[in-house]
């Protein structure tokens, strides 16, 4: 996946957890209907392995590209698997395709960690204890190199032991108040801008798939990849984003170079999801000088 896509625990959490919070399992979630599959259909299954969702069944290869979702194949052929020109199974899905088939009802997502193995289990808890034991140290020694210093300070100026505590303690709160405040979970806008604009352009009837090698966001095919070719590049902006001359001159150049449209995407500022949300298209050529 490209570097500037929404990075990975954060997705992975947002659309494995919801399940989970509302007490449903796997196969409540059959039992989905609005959007989806027909009664009886099986679900596409989407594992994650860390947080790249996969299809590891060729059914549910099969299934996904007659929906539209196209995905990349990264596995190995088992007889010839010294070689990297022919791909096989699994096949790897942008974090929009897998949020996409969630979103219509046609898969069931499944976490990374499912196993419940007594091994694992344990392997867990000592690395667990492991974490918190080296955790513990650093913090005692970190907290002994700041009295070190904070003593040797206050003799210089010949304080007494009541402000020698006084500042013990507030290194504390500010160690306290670091461990709070940090988050694994990145807070990128972006993200949610590209799949607004992947979620329309799929609800078009275009296939998209990633468009990293051409300076953009998404490739969009007229229909399945094996049978055209790109038309645009895509590339996400949003709505009120200042964009430089130089920029959109580069990407022209680009367009023309490759024989494709460059593709200007900017979502509304509607309500996501919602009936009255629209994206905004604008198209660029370059024709050189006049």
């Amino acid at each position: 996946m490209d570097a500037h896509e929404k990075t990975g625990l954060e997705a992975a959490e947002e659309m494995v957890s919801s399940p989970a919070r509302d007490g449903e399992t796997h196969d409540e979630t059959q039992k989905e209907t609005a959007g989806g599959p027909a009664p009886g259909h099986r679900k596409i299954e989407v594992h994650f392995c860390g947080s790249t969702p996969l299809l590891w069944q060729a059914a549910d290869v099969k299934a996904a590209r007659e929906t539209g979702v196209v995905g990349t194949l990264v596995g190995s052929l088992a007889r010839q698997p010294r070689q990297n020109n022919r791909l096989g199974r699994p096949l790897e899905l942008l974090t929009e395709e897998a949020r996409l088939l969630r979103e219509t009802a046609q898969a069931v997502l499944f976490p990374a960690t499912t196993s419940t193995d007594a091994e694992n289990l344990q392997a867990v808890e000592q690395y667990v204890e492991r974490q918190e034991r080296s955790y513990e140290e650093q913090r005692a020694l970190a907290l002994q190199e700041r009295k070190a210093m904070l003593l040797r300070a206050l003799a210089q100026k010949q304080e007494d032991a009541e402000e020698i505590e006084s500042l013990d303690q507030s290194v504390q709160d500010r160690l306290d108040a670091l461990e709070r405040g940090f988050s694994l979970r990145p807070r990128d806008e972006r993200s949610e801008t590209r799949f607004r604009v992947f979620r329309d352009l799929s609800r078009q009837g275009f296939y998209l798939t990633s468009a990293g090698k051409f300076g953009g966001d998404y490739l969009v095919y007229p229909g399945d990849p094996l049978r055209f070719h790109a038309h645009f590049i895509a590339v996400c902006i949003p709505m009120d984003s200042p964009t430089p001359l130089c920029d959109l001159l580069a990407l022209s150049r680009l367009g023309s170079n490759v024989k494709k449209t460059i593709l200007l995407c900017s979502p509304s500022d509607g309500d996501e999801g919602g009936e009255e949300e629209e994206v905004v298209y604008t198209s660029l050529q370059w024709s050189g000088m006049v």
